[in-house]
């Protein structure tokens, strides 16, 4: 195939981009292809989404097609990969399997252009070998392709290393702290879940994104709590979590609807960790109420987490 003179790429700023910004990114910087990122999550975005998605969605892929509307006719083409696994035990849900298909179906009378990369360890193409391949398939050369893989390896990895370092320095910090266990599209969310952790803040109170680790290390420590756990970041969380559990005054797990893997993953997690003594909340987003009532609940859980503390209640 023979390289495009122009071409700019579009990524949706949902779901797996707030996990892997740094690697697309720089991997399409290196081979000097134009980007361009869709706006934080707003109403617009999650309604227009709403409006295009099947009930049936979580709401997580409802906002990413918002995400995916709200690029067409700004790109050429959309980033939209296909990623199935990392190995064994090590599996993602099946939406981002699907995620390319599910997006050119939707928006099918839209004739949207798609630019993927296929990632199936189990299948024979690892991470290295999918984003090779695509960019073959942009017309680069296999060396460069490699070049520009190896730079945004490094540079996510960089970026992740920050990341858990970030927070561990945060368990070690005063005052009440929360740990977090949500997927980073739903704590970073700026619409869902990023309203949340404003109001924590807000409240005085330190929110710890769970997802933010030694992945390696938190994967060892899943498989301890559950062996037969297979989806790969809900493993990094539940670890992480676990690993935590000394150093926060309570856990909020925050998920959106329906979600089938965490609504099973949380469940584990609540019997697990009943005899630590750490409070658990449970926060469960969804298309119609967002963040309402929210406040009211935040305030009495960190209260409860107060008392516990200091045997006072801290004031809104």
């Amino acid at each position: 195939m023979a390289r495009p003179q122009t071409l700019t790429v579009g990524m949706p700023r949902a779901l797996l981009y707030h996990r892997y910004a740094v690697l697309w990114q720089t991997y399409f910087d290196a081979l000097g292809i134009a980007t361009v990122v869709s706006e934080e999550t707003n109403r617009e975005i999650a309604e227009g989404g709403i409006a295009a998605a099947t009930d049936e969605m979580c709401l997580s892929l409802k906002v990413y097609l918002g995400h995916v509307a709200a690029l067409i006719g700004k790109c050429d083409r959309i980033f939209i990969p296909r990623i199935v696994d990392f190995g064994i035990r090590r599996v993602m849900c099946t939406t981002f399997e699907g995620l390319p298909d599910i997006a050119a179906n939707i928006f099918r009378d839209r004739h949207i252009d798609i630019l993927s990369c296929n990632i199936s360890v189990q299948g024979g193409i690892d991470e290295k070998a999918g984003m090779v391949q695509m960019g073959r398939e942009l017309g680069y050369s296999k060396k460069e392709a490699k070049r520009a893989y190896k730079r945004a390896l490094v540079a996510q990895r960089a970026a992740d290393e920050a990341a858990a370092a970030a927070a561990e320095h945060l368990y070690q910090s005063r005052g009440l702290k929360i740990a977090v266990g949500a997927h980073a599209y739903v704590m970073d969310d700026d619409y869902y879940g990023r309203p949340v952790l404003d109001y924590l803040s807000e409240m005085g109170v330190t929110a710890i994104p769970a997802y933010a680790v030694d992945r390696r290390e938190a994967r060892k420590v899943t498989k301890r709590l559950s062996p037969t756990m297979k989806w790969e970041v809900s493993r990094e969380i539940a670890g992480s979590l676990a690993m935590h559990l000394d150093d926060v005054d309570g856990i909020i797990l925050m998920s959106v609807y329906p979600c089938a893997l965490d609504s099973m993953v949380n469940d584990m997690l609540v019997r697990k960790f009943r005899d630590s003594g750490v409070p658990m909340m449970h926060l469960t987003m969804d298309a119609q109420s967002g963040t309402a009532g929210l406040e009211t609940r935040l305030e009495s859980f960190i209260d409860i987490l107060s008392m516990r503390r200091t045997g006072k209640a801290v004031k809104a």
